[in-house]
């Protein structure tokens, strides 16, 4: 009889993205509201996220890690084989919205790495195509000055870098060439609900 833990993982790249909707996913695939673990504000192209570290520290031999979707675990291909091979080793397992992954079968194998390539070329080519916008912006002469105000287009597009959880208010401030309070300022006017992040530590019987 199986008797491991089903433990959750969930994040969003910035701190004011509402985890209900991964939360509420996760209960969904039988995992306790109490054992999901998450990450605010934290990219998914960085390793060292302390909700992660607890996860992963958290899981023993038997037991199963859950995320939605795999670009919430990483958003990098390596980042992303690295975890799901050192569960394997420990003898745990990783599901990915429903479908247990299996590092023994080619077609498993396969999806894995498309899935993992996916989320990976998606934030390269999020930040490329901002990147481009902006450097056509500056030659066509729309953004003037040291701290340039974003067009209602520009705006639509930061809130939904923002909504999307895929980019910190760092990045978005790089991305787009102005200032933290010019951001803070598109998504104050763009409100978002926001939920209480409820992660309780596992208690050993």
């Amino acid at each position: 009889m199986d008797t491991g833990w089903t433990l959750g993982y969930a994040r969003v790249s910035t701190d004011g993205q509402d985890l209900t909707a991964q939360t509420d996913a996760l209960v969904a695939l039988g995992v306790p509201a109490e054992r999901v673990f998450s990450d605010k504000g934290m990219t998914g192209t960085r390793r060292d996220r302390p909700g992660l570290k607890a996860a992963l520290a958290a899981c023993r031999p038997g037991d199963t890690l859950v995320v939605t979707k795999l670009d919430r675990l990483a958003r990098s291909l390596r980042d992303a084989t690295d975890i799901a091979e050192e569960l394997t080793k420990r003898g745990v397992r990783l599901n990915l919205g429903g479908s247990i992954y299996d590092p023994t079968d080619p077609v498993g194998r396969l999806l894995f790495n498309v899935l993992g390539m996916v989320a990976e070329f998606e934030s390269d080519l999020i930040r490329a195509r901002t990147r481009e916008g902006m450097a056509t912006a500056k030659v066509r002469g729309k953004l003037k000055g040291r701290k340039p105000k974003l067009s209602p287009a520009q705006e639509r597009h930061l809130v939904a870098l923002h909504r999307a959880g895929d980019h910190s208010i760092a990045e978005l401030v790089e991305l787009f060439g102005i200032g933290r309070a010019t951001v803070y300022r598109a998504l104050d006017r763009n409100p978002v609900a926001e939920a209480p992040d409820l992660t309780l530590p596992r208690v050993e019987a």
